[in-house]
């Protein structure tokens, strides 16, 4: 490794590294707003760096790389939570299982389904399976099956997103006010930014989306590449 590529890697790494922590800072002075998530307006300003500075996105990646390798460390650790929501699995049981099972299978199966209809490219196809799952996940699946990874990451984030902003408005027009139908919506369908917005709703909430988040992504982990790998 040569010295240039070593300050490169440093440099590129200090900076995505605080331009994540001054939008994690925002998100946390802004009171959650689903639409300032760290994730969007990081993504969004180093974008706007690398372009205005006209970096190319694949040295901009070589220098980064590492980044990818502790998303893999982030989708390991989702056995954490799992665990530590393990008495929720044995007090609810079906009621909890059901609704994620169909969630999960309803989210990625309606967007596939209209893809196909329409006559999209089979990687936009395949991609679209995995969107409602945390993007370390989506990553790895979407490759795995014949999928774009880098767009699986964006859709991934997208759908977060509409689930954050929506998922209150739409409980409330259905009356929903259960804490376990609302953290089990928000977890299956908007995965992990949903989470986060389920922790704004109670505890109870949070716990259950957790749950959901994990037991969507590892099952379409598990299934995705075993039926079209």
């Amino acid at each position: 490794m040569s010295t240039e590529h070593i300050v490169q890697v440093m440099l590129w790494s200090v900076v995505t590294g605080g331009i994540y922590c001054a939008g994690l800072w925002l998100y946390k002075i802004s009171r959650s707003q689903p639409l300032l998530h760290p994730i969007v307006t990081s993504a969004t300003a180093i974008s706007v760096l690398i372009f205005s500075l006209g970096i190319s996105l694949t040295n901009y990646l070589q220098a980064t790389h590492w980044f990818s390798w502790l998303l893999n460390i982030a989708t390991v650790a989702l056995a954490i939570p799992m665990y530590q929501q393990i008495q929720v699995i044995r007090h609810y049981g079906w009621r909890v299982w059901l609704p994620i099972i169909a969630g999960g299978i309803a989210a990625p199966g309606s967007a596939w389904l209209f893809a196909w209809s329409i006559e999209a490219p089979e990687d936009l196809q395949m991609t679209l399976l995995a969107k409602s799952i945390t993007t370390p996940l989506a990553i790895d699946v979407a490759g795995a099956i014949g999928g774009i990874p880098a767009l699986a990451a964006v859709i991934v984030i997208l759908t977060g997103l509409v689930g954050a902003v929506f998922a209150p408005w739409l409980f409330r027009f259905f009356n929903i006010t259960n804490p376990i139908a609302a953290g089990v919506g928000l977890g299956t369908a908007a995965h992990a930014i949903g989470t986060a917005r389920a922790v704004q709703m109670g505890q109870t909430t949070t716990a259950v989306a957790t749950l959901a988040l994990c037991i969507n992504g590892i099952a379409t982990a598990v299934v995705l590449p075993l039926l079209f790998g």
